[in-house]
């Protein structure tokens, strides 16, 4: 059984994702396997990928097919299509699909380096533990040679996602590198019907309550921001998906280590969200602090205000 799996959430990258396959068949390390996962696309994304996978070993499945590759026929690639529901339902699937020790995204728009698998099931093999929820490397932007955001401390005393900016004053880009049996254990995410962008973090979260991480200070990959990415047009997506981002904030309340001053940020953009969700009078749910969301009820509806007119422009 191969111990890593790298996996790719896609949407409509059929121009993108060929850059991701090429690296992956460069990889130093063979011990992974690729795992794509197409929500919905409406271009040729799954005739690509069939065109990888040599006939020979071509398998249908389940929604999709699987196979080796016939350029580099020690890579297994499986592909599965599924309906279009947001980057988190991709991720839902692709805990499901999962059978591997360990798990890393690489976005379709992304890349690894040549030497990023190898990197990832050493660094596993010599610290592996079921206390631990994985370990966190880093992302550089395409072509560059420094991190984004700058290095990071490597720690062999586990920390929590919190601690990566208290503690190790990290404010960069991070890869996460995750154990496959505590990823199953949170999925699948919930959805809220018409929302669609829900950040996948909030699975991490729930893991990194129960275990924390340690980290390294490698590059574990090139990253390729697009303008439609999930990390474009925030203000936008607090407006159309904000059931979605009020149940994340409730996530981030709960994180070990969490800071006073995080923690009633997370109030009040939780408030913002409930008015953006048209839901003023459902603030007081399980896990929030009622003295709190008092506080922040009119900074709240002035922030809902504020993120609207910046989703206008």
């Amino acid at each position: 059984m191969k111990t890593l799996t790298v996996f790719t959430p896609t949407y409509n990258r059929v121009d993108l994702i060929s850059r991701g396959y090429e690296a992956l068949c460069r990889q130093s390390c063979h011990d992974f396997k690729w795992l794509i996962i197409d929500d919905g696309s409406n271009d040729n994304t799954g005739e690509l990928a069939k065109s990888w996978i040599s006939i020979d070993t071509f398998k249908c499945i389940d929604g999709g097919f699987e196979g080796l590759s016939k350029h580099v026929p020690w890579l297994e690639i499986r592909y599965c299509y599924k309906e279009n529901g947001g980057l988190h339902t991709g991720y839902n699937k692709a805990a499901e699909l999962m059978d591997t020790e360990i798990c890393v995204c690489i976005d379709s728009d992304d890349y690894m380096p040549d030497d990023a698998v190898e990197i990832i099931n050493k660094f596993w093999n010599e610290h592996r533990s079921d206390k631990l929820a994985g370990f966190i490397g880093l992302d550089y932007n395409e072509g560059k040679d420094e991190p984004i955001g700058g290095h990071i401390e490597e720690v062999r005393e586990p920390i929590h996602l919190s601690e990566i900016t208290t503690k190790l004053h990290h404010y960069g880009d991070t890869k996460m590198v995750i154990r496959v049996d505590l990823f199953k254990k949170v999925a699948p995410q919930p959805s809220f019907p018409g929302e669609k962008n829900f950040n996948p973090i909030y699975m991490i979260l729930k893991i990194d309550q129960t275990h924390p991480w340690l980290t390294i200070d490698k590059n574990l990959c090139f990253v390729d921001y697009q303008e439609t990415g999930m990390a474009a047009n925030i203000f936008r997506q607090y407006v159309n998906s904000p059931k979605s981002f009020a149940a994340l904030r409730r996530i981030c309340m709960k994180q070990p280590k969490i800071t006073t001053i995080r923690y009633m940020m997370e109030h009040l953009h939780y408030v913002s969200d409930k008015f953006l969700a048209k839901e003023p009078f459902s603030m007081f749910e399980e896990g929030v602090s009622k003295l709190l969301v008092c506080a922040c009820y009119f900074p709240g509806w002035l922030l809902s205000k504020y993120i609207k007119l910046k989703a206008k422009k």
